[in-house]
């Protein structure tokens, strides 16, 4: 049976309130987008899902999407990848996708398992945080960013991220812009 032939069970995203297939770790992504909201404090207009990603590589294009796009006060303040397993074997995919989403550097990279979560910083790439709790909350996200200072990034710099995002992004399976329904 070929991998669109499968029957899924159906869900309510919990930001979007659209029917959705239970495809691989959608079940953590309701779990985080809950989190983010009741614990967190974001706004369900702060919080994008499936954000389209779409990057030109030497003149191919790779078209995306981002698991979560955290936005306060119409600025990008991070990206969450929801993922099951090893959380830190993410962290080039999110932090690449941090960098690039956007015309400036998103600050915060996230992973998450909805269990517990790394924080990177998107401009160095370091850990800043590890467990939910050190998610930035909203309010903490609206200051951080009164005081935030993007970094640019060369373009041959971007030109690697993107190649790393699209490494990592590609060998994702059971995401649902991979499968009809």
């Amino acid at each position: 049976m070929a991998e669109n032939d499968k029957n899924y069970g159906m869900l309510v995203d919990y930001i979007t309130g659209k029917t959705i297939p239970n495809v691989g770790t959608e079940e953590i992504r309701q779990r985080v987008e809950q989190y983010l909201v009741e614990e967190k404090g974001y706004n369900k207009e702060d919080i994008c899902v499936d954000a389209d990603i779409e990057i030109d590589i030497d003149g191919s294009r790779y078209v995306s999407q981002l698991d979560l796009v955290i936005s306060v006060e119409n600025s990008n303040v991070m990206v969450i990848k929801c993922a099951a397993g090893s959380l830190e074997s993410r962290e080039r995919e999110v932090i690449s996708a941090s960098r690039i989403f956007a015309s400036s550097p998103i600050p915060y990279a996230v992973a998450s398992d909805s269990k517990t979560a790394v924080i990177y910083d998107s401009a160095n790439g370091k850990k800043v945080g590890e467990g939910l709790s050190e998610i930035p909350s909203r309010l903490e996200a609206i200051g951080f960013l009164k005081e935030f200072k993007p970094m640019a990034f060369s373009d041959k710099k971007l030109e690697k991220e993107k190649i790393i995002f699209r490494s990592y992004d590609s060998m994702n399976v059971n995401v649902c812009r991979k499968i009809s329904i």
